[in-house]
C-alpha cells in the first residue's frame, strides 16, 4: 500500500483553477481500483491518497494528475506494509 501525499506549491487561487479536472482524475483512480481513500489536508495545504499497485504504476499515474501538469502541486510517495488493522479493515493487509 502507498500513501500519496500531495502538497500545493502554488497559491490556492491557482490550485482551485484546476480542482475539477483533478477531481475527475481522482475519480478515475477509484474506478480503476487503485485508490482506496482520499481527502484534503487540514489546514488546506494539499491532500492524501491511499493507493495500491506497483510504485512505477503509481508514479506514472501521478504524472498525469492535472495538478502536477499545471505545476501547482507535487507528490511524496511512501510505501507502507500493513501489519495490523482495526476490525473490518483486514483487506488492507
Amino acid at each position: 500500500m502507498f500513501i500519496l501525499s500531495l502538497t500545493y506549491i502554488a497559491p490556492l487561487s491557482e490550485v482551485d483553477a484546476h480542482i475539477e479536472p483533478h477531481m475527475a482524475w481522482v475519480a478515475g483512480g477509484y474506478d480503476s481500483g487503485v485508490f482506496l481513500a482520499s481527502g484534503r489536508k487540514e489546514p488546506r495545504t494539499g491532500g492524501v491518497i491511499l493507493a495500491v499497485g506497483e510504485r512505477s504504476q503509481l508514479e506514472t499515474l501521478i504524472a498525469t494528475d492535472p495538478f502536477v501538469l499545471a505545476g501547482v502541486a507535487e507528490y511524496e510517495v511512501t510505501e507502507i506494509v500493513i501489519s495490523r488493522t482495526a476490525a473490518g479493515l483486514d483487506a488492507l493487509r
